[in-house]
């Protein structure tokens, strides 16, 4: 595995690359996580595709040219996303892919494919909360009031802990997702990191007709993996969607949100060989 950085106008994107087969998989992580994540791939797939692991947004070594307060509540739209991914793969020399996204990162994952989609082989989602976000997620990143709320908290480290306990407490979130979410706010850094993720990416909401469409007019194979205990992401979301795709897989493992483990890597292999 090695580590490179792809730099525009918009950002220093930093990824690692490992595997070494002929097809091309973008991998896009989970929040609080990084590059590395899919790596476990590698081993039994490593010689089918070459992983192009992002640190996303906010995270690790990936820094926009601007981090600025006015640049984050600007956001990104669908449209600057995908321009920054077509000029990856132009310079990588990458023709066609597939993606593989994680949590937070299925939304990348997905909104690649409704704007380039006629690049893309496979669409893989694991834990898609690009299916349904829940309440909170769109309450603070698209609410005016509930976004104006979060940046005011995530000044505060004492008053951000006690909310994130009282959503707990009111099964806004879950233990699992409480202790990941705990865990990214011990420094002011953290906090606005915290606070970018929900606010810079706020355009990244799924549209469902557009990605049905797309996705059956490029006859590109689609993969669902969702955990039986994943409690922020059941396996009963997108049930209804998913129904409707003509060529698609859904795996549910015995995990729970953090299900990035081997029984993930020998689940998604027995799909793709």
């Amino acid at each position: 595995m090695t580590g490179h950085y792809f730099e525009n106008d918009l950002v220093n994107l930093h990824y690692y690359k490992f595997g070494e087969g002929p097809k091309n998989m973008l991998c896009f992580h989970g929040y609080g996580m990084h590059g590395k994540q899919f790596k476990i791939l590698e081993s039994s797939l490593g010689s089918k595709y070459t992983f192009y692991g992002f640190d996303l947004f906010f995270h690790k070594e990936t820094h926009l040219k601007d981090q600025g307060l006015p640049a984050v509540k600007k956001g990104i739209s669908k449209k600057e996303l995908a321009a920054l991914f077509t000029d990856f793969c132009k310079k990588g020399g990458i023709e066609r892919f597939s993606v593989i996204g994680y949590s937070m990162g299925t939304h990348y994952a997905t909104i690649i494919v409704e704007e380039l989609a006629f690049m893309v082989d496979e669409y893989i989602v694991a834990a898609p909360s690009c299916l349904n976000p829940g309440k909170l997620i769109p309450f603070f990143s698209k609410n005016k009031t509930g976004n104006k709320i979060l940046e005011k908290l995530v000044l505060n480290k004492t008053v951000l802990t006690g909310m994130l306990k009282l959503f707990r407490r009111l099964r806004f979130i879950n233990s699992g997702d409480y202790k990941i979410l705990h865990n990214e706010i011990g420094t002011a850094g953290h906090r606005f990191n915290f606070y970018a993720c929900f606010t810079y990416l706020r355009f990244l909401e799924t549209d469902e007709p557009r990605l049905l469409e797309v996705i059956n007019e490029q006859n590109i194979k689609s993969i669902f993996i969702f955990g039986k205990r994943d409690k922020s992401f059941p396996p009963g979301i997108g049930g209804a969607f998913i129904a409707k795709l003509k060529q698609s897989e859904v795996a549910i493992l015995d995990e729970s949100h953090e299900m990035i483990k081997r029984s993930f890597a020998a689940s998604l292999t027995d799909l793709l060989l």
